[in-house]
């Protein structure tokens, strides 16, 4: 091969690698946006699930407590302090079954104006010799007494 032509040759391949070296800049102008879109929904799909799996948990220890006979204002204490924060705790009797139900609101992605709410529920049946919840003890079967739950240190821990 004639020298210029391998001249010629070399020009063309160091022009084809300066085009690549822009590509990869291109590509990763592109992409990157893409996969920060999806961490941010991979991190709102933990934080809903981690709220909703809290509300199943506060819900359960919840009619745990009612099924005991304890208060309401002690039932949604307890449901508090496993509930996220600002949840609302629903306590309805029904004959011999008590059913707890906790509601959430979640901010999946902080600052981002995007609320999912979540909620739970679970039934109990009272133990023999229970009564109902004393605040919804005067309430006829199938009525619901609703209080927010408490949230931080003002929760009240239920008596021994």
């Amino acid at each position: 091969m004639a020298p210029a032509a391998v001249a010629r040759r070399a020009a063309r391949l160091r022009t084809g690698r300066r085009r690549e070296a822009g590509m990869v800049t291109a590509e990763t102008a592109v992409v990157l946006p893409v996969l920060l879109l999806v961490l941010a929904g991979a991190v709102a799909a933990v934080t809903v699930v981690g709220a909703q799996l809290r509300c199943v948990d506060a819900a359960r220890e919840g009619a745990r407590a009612a099924a005991r006979g304890e208060e309401t204002a002690v039932v949604v204490a307890l449901a508090a302090r496993a509930a996220p924060a600002g949840a609302l705790t629903t306590v309805a009797v029904d004959g011999t079954a008590v059913t707890v139900t906790v509601t959430a609101v979640v901010a999946p992605l902080g600052p981002v104006p995007l609320r999912v709410s979540v909620s739970a529920s679970a039934v109990a049946q009272r133990e023999p010799g229970s009564v109902p919840p004393a605040s919804t003890a005067g309430l006829e079967d199938g009525m619901v007494g609703t209080e927010e739950a408490p949230v931080g240190p003002e929760a009240v821990a239920p008596a021994p």
